[in-house]
């Protein structure tokens, strides 16, 4: 793999931080820069080594950098994008990994100049955790990357994007960004607003049964709140960018809750043992691809 010589993060949370220390582990000789608005994070992030130097600016952050990746909520990635576009470096690779595609590439590309490659990239890896302190090696390792590269994107510059997160422990796919925001809104942006709707249902029920809700949980609710408990700003952007997808799952959902209310109702035991049963399959297929553990914790790996 021809490796980046430097590599500019623009923000510096969980999935930067991530990067920074995955590529420590790889060996990666890179000089890495970064942004963040916060001075205590851009201090936090330079004691972790997330980076070698922290700007107060994205556009210093980039000025010679060959690959920019894009680490910010994807409502400010356009904005962002303009304010570092007459910086980039000619031939640079810019990159992202917001989870939404189709309309952060139409946010985003407007604004590069045409001597830069923009291949946008959207690790399926996370925790509910935030901020700089967050991040951790091996946060990628054997965690899906997609890439939606168009149909006039440079293949070699691709190909080198390819290489840089299977490096971090990643595997990579590649896909239409229609398609991939439709994937992830059945996989983690619908999912995301049912745990949030039901955390909400508890908090309110929890106003009329005092502290039971909390002292009570079961592991059920206990993953919902986990979930529900990712960064706020983050998740508000997502779902205002992937209206379509997001509303569509949630149209299919409702169908699906109908269909169990009126078989609860009714007392149809063989059509909810079916459902579950089938269900059940899914978690099967999921441990056995490796995209998690049969382990009592679920194989999460605590930063």
């Amino acid at each position: 793999m021809a490796e980046y010589k430097h590599v500019a993060l623009i923000g510096l949370g969980l999935i930067a931080g991530s990067i920074g220390l995955a590529m420590r582990r790889a060996g990666m000789t890179a000089r890495i820069s970064g942004y963040a608005r916060s001075a205590a994070t851009r201090a936090r992030a330079l004691e972790r080594g997330l980076v070698d130097e922290c700007f107060e600016s994205a556009a210093e952050a980039v000025v010679g950098a060959d690959l920019v990746i894009l680490c910010v909520p994807v409502g400010v990635m356009g904005a962002l994008a303009a304010e570092i576009a007459p910086h980039l470096a000619s031939g640079a690779t810019v990159s992202d990994v917001g989870s939404v595609k189709a309309e952060v590439m139409e946010a985003i590309a407007p604004h590069l100049p045409d001597n830069v490659h923009f291949v946008p990239a959207h690790p399926l890896a996370g925790t509910e955790h935030s901020g700089p302190d967050s991040g951790f090696a091996s946060l990628f390792d054997n965690r899906w990357c997609l890439m939606t590269p168009d149909e006039g994107s440079d293949p070699e510059a691709v190909q080198r994007l390819i290489d840089y997160w299977r490096a971090l422990g990643a595997r990579v796919d590649t896909m239409d960004a229609a398609h991939h925001d439709l994937v992830v809104a059945v996989t983690s942006h619908a999912p995301h607003l049912i745990a949030y709707t039901m955390v909400g249902v508890a908090d309110d029920l929890k106003r009329v049964t005092e502290s039971e809700v909390i002292n009570y949980s079961a592991g059920g609710f206990r993953d919902f709140t986990r979930i529900a408990s990712s960064d706020p700003t983050m998740w508000r952007d997502v779902f205002l960018h992937n209206k379509a997808a997001t509303l569509e799952i949630l149209g299919r959902f409702t169908e699906e809750l109908f269909a169990l209310q009126r078989a609860i109702r009714i007392g149809d035991g063989d059509m909810l043992h079916d459902y579950f049963t089938r269900t059940r399959a899914i978690r099967r297929g999921i441990i056995d691809a490796g995209q998690d553990s049969a382990a009592p914790d679920f194989g999460r790996v605590k930063p």
